[in-house]
């Protein structure tokens, strides 16, 4: 049995909670969670059930609120990115299916923190804050992943597919692919072309309950390291319209607030990741001896932990970085082209940076630990496979520097 967060050989740091990027209600969030997060025991052998278990327990612990804003019953007035990168940095050093579990909360639900209507937010937000409801954020598609004006996934009027039938609601049809939570979550965020001949601009967003009939989620993927994914079908899937989510043709526009928001968090969840990496590579070389001493006792460990430990704070400050002017935007109401940018490419070398950068711990991390860091069930091992995807989903690296390069090319 694969039980998640054995206790750490080390408590995390903490010393970054005391840079200006963070303030009082930051330190709170955080020094609460390290105790929780190391105290809970999950047994992790089945993924989807382990992701059901740590949603429930991170909703009794009132962590989710922190995923929606405090009038659906949030912890604070608005989602705040230094929050989320706290969150998933914290649970990522634990367990990277925790920090999975509350991610997917945020990002399946903000589309319809940003977007959604009274009914809608007060319908699914307070129980995403709850754990009472999974949510799922379902953009990708086989032919359509960085490229998303590639999609093919069509919702049409359904008066125009079936005249007689009421002109405001729609048929879904086709598929996504790679999506997180899916066959799991109760309810999608389903991005769609509502008008074929317009790219971009001509995508909506959709708010999809589980249970409704048309959409199949029984294709479940598996990849190298334990994550609920399922690939989504939809056949004549009909909606009212009171599922469409934002202004029509609005969809692209969502879709990158909502990725906006998230993306600094997925620094952090490598940051926690990377750091755990560090944790278990200072006690295994203070523990193990060879040739009358310990490793720690060789310099060129000690230089390998000094690189190491270089690259996490180097991340970490370009993390945090990230997740404070997306905060100081939204709090004074900043929308001059130039700071949006600005606030892009931070999250894009927040992105890059900390995850490249934990691939590069974790390995090192691994070599350290010899022919017992390839022993299925070490933690290093599970950081090797748990690491990867994060260098993919949300943007690749390559996407994140095309972001930086032409920001870098504007006069």
């Amino acid at each position: 049995m694969h039980v998640a967060t054995p206790p750490a050989p080390c408590p995390p740091p903490t010393a970054h909670l005391a840079l200006p990027f963070f303030d009082a209600a930051h330190r709170t969030l955080a020094l609460g969670l390290l105790p929780w997060a190391a105290a809970q025991q999950v047994d992790e052998t089945d993924d989807r059930a382990a992701c059901r278990d740590w949603v429930r327990r991170l909703g009794a612990g009132g962590w989710l609120r922190y995923c929606v804003p405090a009038a659906h019953g949030g912890a604070l007035p608005a989602l705040d990115s230094r929050a989320l990168v706290l969150l998933r940095e914290t649970l990522a050093y634990h367990s990277p299916l925790a920090d999975f579990a509350c991610a997917m909360q945020g990002l399946g639900s903000g589309a319809i923190t940003l977007a959604g209507n009274p009914a809608q937010q007060a319908r699914y937000l307070p129980g995403v804050a709850s754990g009472r409801l999974i949510a799922a954020f379902a953009l990708s598609e086989p032919e359509a992943g960085s490229d998303v004006a590639a999609m093919q996934t069509m919702a049409r009027s359904a008066e125009e597919t079936n005249p007689g039938d009421r002109p405001d609601s729609y048929s879904l049809a086709g598929s996504k692919t790679w999506i997180s939570n899916g066959g799991l979550a109760d309810f999608y965020c389903v991005f769609a072309k509502t008008d074929p001949t317009a790219g971009t601009r001509g995508i909506s967003a959709f708010i999809v309950d589980a249970d409704t009939p048309g959409l199949d989620a029984t294709q479940h993927l598996h990849v190298m390291a334990p994550h609920p994914l399922a690939t989504l079908r939809f056949a004549d899937c009909r909606l009212p319209a009171s599922a469409l989510l934002g202004p029509l043709h609005g969809g692209f526009k969502l879709a990158l607030r909502t990725l906006d928001i998230f993306r600094a968090s997925v620094a952090a969840a490598a940051l926690g990741m990377a750091r755990r990496a560090l944790a278990e590579a200072v006690q295994h070389a203070r523990q193990r001896r060879m040739f009358g001493q310990t490793l720690a006792d060789f310099q060129l460990t000690q230089a390998r932990l000094g690189e190491m430990a270089a690259l996490v704070d180097s991340a970490a400050l370009l993390t945090y970085r990230a997740a404070w002017l997306r905060d100081e935007g939204e709090k004074h109401q900043r929308s001059v082209a130039a700071e949006l940018r600005e606030r892009s490419v931070a999250a894009a070398m927040a992105k890059m940076t900390a995850t490249e950068n934990a691939q590069r711990v974790i390995d090192m991390a691994l070599q350290l630990h010899g022919g017992r860091g390839v022993e299925r069930g070490s933690k290093v091992e599970a950081l090797y496979r748990d690491i990867r995807a994060l260098r993919i989903y949300e943007g690749a690296t390559e996407v994140q520097q095309l972001i930086i390069g032409k920001a870098v090319l504007q006069p």
